[in-house]
């Protein structure tokens, strides 16, 4: 799959250019909005098959820590190696244990919770509301301004993602704790929101990105970890070679590679747009699904999936004649 004609990032978006990427990254990789896009979206859709090799030797909390745990130590390391300060102010450190517990801990806990309870389609379609939740949060903290055609092509890519889970969607009514389910789904979604809104605002504070990242999954990591201690699960790993493989990938490319490309595409083109993501994380999923777990579209699914493709076609044509919006101070 190609990306769209137009990449993100076209003439008139609103940028956060209070932080620059070094030199010494290929400008290619780290100043292309297509590639800042389509590779943490490829990456996140290659999860969902991932994720299924962890849950069945170790509890949710062990994996989610370790993982973010793995992630936190591999960005102190990509700081020193890069002659970044990974050091932050002492004042900012509650602002990142913060960010890390809302997004990196209450976030994904929430989201397996949430799937115990109602299909994992569902979810998916809870998650793909983040772009109206991170448009809002954009204009609010950021003056960061958001066209009716953009939010008429993201409400028609939530839409696609509907028809694709529309038999998941249907059944989740008929499941005894549906309610609680989506009460996880929710939370999940507003921690996903206010995780975004508070990184960006660290940046705009001056916090570089990858030591910001470093701590916050650190602390986040590190809150599972207590909780798995304090309530009984205590701290448990996988023996096997499918867990362990999967747990260098989650950390390495779900957590490390993913994030650091989603929040600079969100800084330099508005959170509202990277969180179109979660559009084409679905139908790339499934694709996946269909490769290596024999899942079988429907004609309902493939217009979901092509509806999709479309909404983000056009939520990121150029806007004609576009008026740069100033970022507030």
């Amino acid at each position: 799959m190609q990306s769209p004609a137009n990449p993100l990032g076209a003439p008139g978006s609103t940028r956060d250019t209070t932080t620059h990427a070094p030199t010494s990254v290929p400008t290619r990789f780290v100043d292309s909005p297509r590639w800042l896009f389509w590779v943490p979206t490829l990456i996140w859709a290659s999860t969902w098959h991932v994720i299924l090799y962890q849950l069945d030797e170790v509890p949710v909390l062990n994996s989610v820590g370790w993982r973010f745990a793995l992630a936190s130590i591999g960005l102190f390391a990509l700081a020193l190696a890069r002659g970044d300060d990974w050091r932050v102010g002492t004042r900012l450190h509650g602002w990142l244990a913060l960010t890390g517990v809302v997004q990196y801990s209450v976030n994904y806990w929430a989201v397996y919770e949430a799937e115990r309870h109602i299909p994992s389609g569902l979810v998916a379609v809870l998650f793909s509301l983040m772009v109206f939740g991170n448009a809002l949060s954009g204009s609010l903290m950021f003056g960061q301004r958001v066209t009716g055609r953009f939010l008429a092509a993201a409400g028609g890519g939530v839409v696609g993602v509907v028809l694709i889970f529309w038999p998941e969607v249907l059944s989740a009514g008929a499941r005894p704790h549906a309610a609680l389910g989506l009460g996880c789904g929710l939370l999940a979604v507003t921690c996903a929101c206010t995780g975004n809104a508070l990184t960006l605002m660290l940046s705009r504070r001056g916090v570089p990105l990858i030591p910001m990242l470093a701590w916050s999954m650190g602390y986040g990591a590190l809150s599972l970890l207590l909780v798995a201690g304090a309530s009984g699960v205590g701290w448990q790993v996988g023996h096997g070679l499918a867990w362990w493989a999967s747990l260098l990938y989650l950390a390495a490319f779900g957590s490390i590679a993913a994030f650091l490309m989603y929040f600079r595409l969100a800084q330099r083109e508005g959170a509202a747009r990277a969180a179109l993501t979660g559009v084409l994380i679905p139908p790339i999923a499934l694709t996946v699904s269909a490769l290596l777990e024999g899942w079988r579209p429907t004609g309902l699914s493939l217009a979901g999936m092509a509806l999709c493709l479309l909404s983000v076609f056009v939520a990121t044509r150029p806007a004609t004649n576009p008026a740069p919006v100033p970022d507030r101070p």
